[in-house]
Parts: C-alpha cells; structure tokens; sequence
C-alpha cells in the first residue's frame, strides 16, 4: 500500500512510515505543492495511492466522484507529525483492510 501525503501534511511523514508503507511520498516530493484538489486527485488514482490528507474537501470527492483512491482524513489534525505518524503505525492493520474493502473514506482520530 502506497501513501500520497497531502500538502496540509508533514513531508516528513513519508519517510517515517516508508517502512510500513513502502512507496509513499508527499506532494512536495513531486511537485504537486499548491495544486489543485483536482490534480492531487488524478495523481493518487493514477498512481494507485490511498491520499492521506487533513483536508475534509477530498471526503466529498470520494461521495461525489466514488474511489479509487481512496482517501484517509485525518479528522481535525492540529497535532504533531509524531502523533499523525503513530495514528498511522497503529492502524497499520485497518488501512490494510481498508485499501480492499468496499469503502472509499476512511476516518482516523487520535486517542
């Protein structure tokens, strides 16, 4: 499972998860910074990504324009990349599950 880092996000996230999710990058990485929704969309579905993003927009593109990708939100992401990193080292599992099931948006809150 390949993750695409929205800008709203640390690029520092990629890296610390490259081991779980090998492949992922961050739009900075590819030079989507400050691109529209619309083309970060079409890069992560062309590319087989599951978008991570704080951004709640991309939730109505998956009710609107359906999946893939697949996008992860992080609901009201005001915390430290250290604390967005471990809620996705801890959900390591359910992203798994998530990235074959039958649901485009998945809803992650810290603890």
């Amino acid at each position: 499972m390949k993750l695409l880092f929205d800008q709203n996000l640390s690029r520092k996230l990629s890296l610390r998860l490259s081991d779980l999710f090998p492949g992922s990058t961050h739009v900075i990485e590819i030079g989507l910074e400050h691109r529209p929704d619309a083309e970060i969309w079409l890069y992560a579905k062309q590319g087989a990504f599951v978008l991570v993003t704080a951004d709640t927009d991309f939730g109505a593109f998956v009710r609107e324009k359906g999946f893939p990708p697949k996008v992860v939100l992080l609901a009201n992401c005001n915390y430290p990349t250290r604390i967005a990193a471990e809620l996705l080292q801890t959900n390591a599992i359910r992203l798994r599950d998530f990235e074959t099931g039958n649901t485009g948006l998945l809803v992650l809150r810290p603890r």
